[in-house]
């Protein structure tokens, strides 16, 4: 909650109170269409987005294959691959931010969750809605791309040849940081009482972190950072390697998120408490 105060030098600031933490678990929700709606945003939110990023992935290999008549450098290379990712994150967390958050993501989730941000019967509902529109989303892309699907991977992620579990463990871990970290911060609602465009422009640097994180996770995992996304591949695709290494894109994205949501919670907000205390009695002389 914020509201105008009068500094020492007669300029308005605003002075800001935390909202209250959202209930462990609030029954009341399941009663209203609010929530029904959230959820069905989360769905349709992870099924475009696995739709158009898988499809993206799927087309860059058919056009990169030497072996049937591609070119080396066909298709839109691992840059236009995150451009994919971080894109779509970007434009379906504009679109649905007013309705669910524009969670789209697990382990975004979990992280809110850990914060009270979001109650727990809320987040095992989008959990499951992020996960069966993530399947939906390549069930769509096999069904248009019978042909290349299987040959191609099925956009399935998988740890590379050459890399440990404990790299790829790793790899998930800090990416997924980066983007909850990223989305504490984009979303912060201090910044927002204080800064009036910030929530305008929240989902244009969550869209930037997972572009920058597939920019240096692809070649180690494919990136998951999203438990949805790697869930809903691997289902489709149904082979040994996704499923070997699945638990990397679950456990890694969910201790990324645990730790940025402690880090912005308990270390960053604990701080700017004092400071904003140390404003207060300054605004108040």
């Amino acid at each position: 909650m914020a509201k105008h105060v009068e500094g020492a030098d007669g300029f308005q600031t605003r002075d800001y109170e935390d909202p209250p933490p959202t209930p462990f678990i609030d029954a009341e929700e399941l009663t209203k269409w609010s929530l029904y709606r959230a959820v069905i945003a989360e769905f349709v939110a992870t099924l475009l987005f696995l739709y158009v990023t898988v499809l993206t992935v799927i087309g860059y290999k058919i056009q990169s294959d030497t072996k049937a008549g591609g070119d080396d450098c066909g298709g839109v290379g691992i840059l236009g691959i995150a451009w994919a990712f971080g894109g779509m994150i970007f434009i379906l967390v504009y679109c649905t931010a007013g309705i669910s958050g524009g969670h789209i993501n697990p382990a975004v989730t979990f992280g809110l969750f850990l914060a009270r941000k979001v109650s727990l019967i809320r987040a095992v509902l989008y959990m499951v809605a992020q996960c069966l529109g993530a399947i939906c989303g390549v069930g769509l892309v096999k069904a248009f791309q019978s042909s290349y699907y299987v040959r191609y991977g099925g956009g399935a992620n998988s740890l590379a040849d050459g890399y440990s579990t404990g790299t790829g463990l790793a790899a998930e871990i800090i990416g997924t940081f980066v983007l909850v970290y990223t989305v504490f911060s984009a979303t912060d609602p201090k910044r927002n009482a204080r800064d009036s465009h910030v929530p305008v422009l929240a989902p244009l640097p969550i869209g930037f972190a997972v572009f920058m994180v597939h920019l240096a996770t692809i070649p180690i995992t494919g990136t998951g950072i999203n438990p949805a996304r790697s869930f809903g591949a691997a289902v489709i695709f149904n082979k040994s390697k996704p499923w070997d290494d699945h638990w990397i894109f679950w456990v890694g994205p969910f201790i990324g998120a645990a730790i940025a949501a402690f880090y912005h919670q308990f270390v960053l907000r604990a701080s700017g408490s004092k400071s904003l205390g140390s404003f207060r009695s300054a605004a108040n002389v």
